[in-house]
Parts: structure tokens; C-alpha cells; sequence
């Protein structure tokens, strides 16, 4: 029997390896780790889970086809039962909107686009990760 931890490494390392060069240095900015660690976790030689609140940012930036993300969660899913706790389907979402100047260059919007987005990404990250480590009773 396969490694279900293995299987949806494996799904990422393939993820990866096509997509273009910079996104294992992008994603460890994301997730305010190093480019190694990146590598760790996407390799499927070392059984080191992949933590569930880095799921949602791995998805964004490496933009996962849908069936690449179906066949990622099913793994993970296999491997870590109920860890993933996904929004109900018809949970409210929160959306602000930025209004930016137009740099009249889409390479240059494109790359501002990202920065936002991935800047937007590390800020939740820090949020929720304080959040996850408030305990009962921790407060005044």
C-alpha cells in the first residue's frame, strides 16, 4: 500500500517541477520559510506532513488545475482524516478591493498583482497562526 503522506507530496512535487522557475523561492516567501524546507516538504522521501494552514497558499501559488487540487485533497484527506477544515459551501467570504494605478506595462500589473496577492497570503498566515495559538483562559 502507497503512503498517502508520499501520494500528496508526490502530487506537489509534480506540481512544482512544471511550473516555472522561482515558485518553490515564491512559495517558501509565502509561507516565511526557506527554499530547502520547500523542497522537504514536496519531497516524497520524508514522511514530514505537510501542515494544513500551508494547503490553501500552496493551491494559490502554484495555481493547481482543479483536478491536480481534487486528486491533492483526496490524498490528504487519506492521510490527515478531518485536518482540512474547508469552508462550508455556502460560508460567507470577506473581499475587499484595492484600487491601484496602472503601470501601463502587464508584466509590471501582473508582478504587482502577485505581490499583493502573495503579501495578502503571509498576513493571513501570521493571523491565523496567532489565533490557532490562543488557548482558553490565555486572554484577561
Amino acid at each position: 500500500m502507497t503512503d498517502p503522506v508520499a501520494t500528496y507530496k508526490q502530487i506537489l512535487r509534480d506540481v512544482l517541477e512544471q511550473r516555472p522557475a522561482g515558485i518553490r523561492r515564491r512559495l517558501a516567501e509565502v509561507l516565511a520559510t526557506s527554499r530547502s524546507f520547500i523542497t522537504h516538504l514536496s519531497s516524497p522521501v520524508y514522511a514530514v506532513p505537510i501542515p494544513a494552514q500551508y494547503v490553501d497558499s500552496i493551491f494559490s501559488v502554484c495555481h493547481f488545475s482543479a483536478a491536480e487540487r481534487e486528486q491533492f485533497l483526496a490524498a490528504y484527506e487519506l492521510a490527515h482524516p478531518g485536518k482540512l477544515s474547508r469552508p462550508a459551501p455556502n460560508a460567507p467570504l470577506r473581499q475587499i478591493e484595492l484600487r491601484l494605478p496602472d503601470l501601463h506595462d502587464p508584466s509590471l500589473n501582473a508582478q504587482l498583482d502577485r505581490l499583493l496577492q502573495d503579501f495578502a497570503l503571509r498576513i493571513a498566515h501570521l493571523v491565523q497562526g496567532a489565533f490557532q495559538n490562543d488557548k482558553p483562559g490565555d486572554k484577561p
